[in-house]
């Protein structure tokens, strides 16, 4: 799970409009196809959008319950699951969290996770060219697959710089580790 040493929010961009973004899409997409969004689903997914980190639910509920909402985590898991079903979340099967998506999908696009395995941070990408040639690797095989992601670990460019900035604090003027 993500380390305290990094904060769930990226800040390349404008967070406040990207978790109102978030939620928009949620209300539009609801009352599009006629779906019921209850205020649990509204505010999971809130906590979803806040976050650029992917959330179990038992943090999410934890999050819940410190702005005053008590909801059970099976009711957190059902409001997850309807998320994901409608395509508006995802389940990173790797860490057994959750993460808003960022924007809707095309059907032959595959879902891309890169996801820092020091500070957890998670970004979404979708590749039409993989989707291709994971599409045409599969038929070759005479396999159907049933999603269409794929998870990739790594470390960010907040964390390489950081790493990189502790390796310079421990050389000399000269370029020497002190010895």
């Amino acid at each position: 799970m993500a380390s305290s040493a990094h904060t769930d929010v990226i800040t390349d961009h404008d967070h406040a409009q990207c978790v109102a973004d978030a939620v928009a899409r949620v209300e539009q997409h609801c009352a599009a196809r006629g779906l019921r969004l209850t205020p649990l689903r509204r505010n999971v997914m809130r906590s979803l959008a806040e976050s650029h980190v992917p959330l179990g639910a038992y943090e999410i509920t934890e999050r819940l319950a410190r702005r005053g909402e008590k909801a059970p985590p099976m009711s957190v898991y059902r409001a997850l699951d309807f998320l994901v079903a409608e395509g508006l979340a995802h389940r990173i099967e790797s860490r057994n969290a959750y993460l808003a998506c960022g924007s809707p999908h095309d059907a032959g696009e595959v879902v891309v996770f890169l996801i820092c395995e020091q500070c957890g941070l998670t970004r979404e990408m979708a590749s039409h060219a993989v989707g291709r040639d994971l599409a045409w690797a599969a038929r070759s095989a005479g396999f159907e697959p049933r999603q269409r992601v794929l998870e990739i670990g790594g470390t960010c460019a907040a964390c390489r710089a950081k790493a990189q900035g502790l390796a310079d604090a421990g050389q000399d003027t000269a370029g020497h580790a002190p010895g």
